[in-house]
């Protein structure tokens, strides 16, 4: 089965920083799946990223597995938002950028949604975490809009980026 990709928008944080990256208006027909990729960093050492789907604050679920290479955590993520775990802050190697990818099969069904999301921040001074995510948003609304934020007071700095495709299964 061939899949095809198709960049339906793109986000580069400009130099005043931003609080959020949004992609609203997500087509409702052709494509079966969505996929975004993400380069981000933010301007404070607490500011996780999250993901907020068509504009939600409740019934989010999560299982995550995370290493660095010395230990490993695993657990569960919060119930408001989808937590994408890892993220380069001011106290990580400087110019380097957390890099993230999620994706969504089935985002129009009539369904629960699954979200898969990958995810990998580095510190080249001493260690590089890495994150699994097995995500659920239980709500049966086709998705619309996705919200990307940094947990607390936190702005994503210049030079973040983010990538919404739209995959059509064939």
């Amino acid at each position: 089965m061939a899949n095809t990709y198709t960049l339906l928008a793109s986000v580069t944080v400009g130099s005043g920083g931003a609080t959020s990256i949004d992609f609203n208006s997500i087509p409702q027909t052709t494509y079966t799946d969505i996929l975004v990729k993400l380069c981000v960093r933010t301007d404070n050492t607490n500011g996780t990223p999250n993901l907020r789907i068509n504009g939600s604050t409740t019934s989010y679920s999560g299982i995550y597995l995370a290493g660095n290479g010395s230990s490993m955590a695993s657990g569960s993520s919060n119930t408001t938002y989808l937590d994408l775990l890892g993220l380069e802050g001011p106290t990580q190697t400087s110019n380097t950028f957390t890099n993230t990818e999620f994706y969504i099969p089935g985002y129009l069904n009539a369904t629960y949604k699954s979200v898969l999301i990958d995810s990998v921040s580095e510190n080249n001074a001493s260690l590089v975490d890495t994150a699994l995510i097995s995500g659920l948003w239980s709500n049966t609304s086709a998705i619309s809009s996705l919200s990307i934020r940094p947990t607390g007071a936190t702005n994503f700095v210049q030079y973040s980026t983010a990538y919404l495709y739209g995959i059509k299964t064939s």
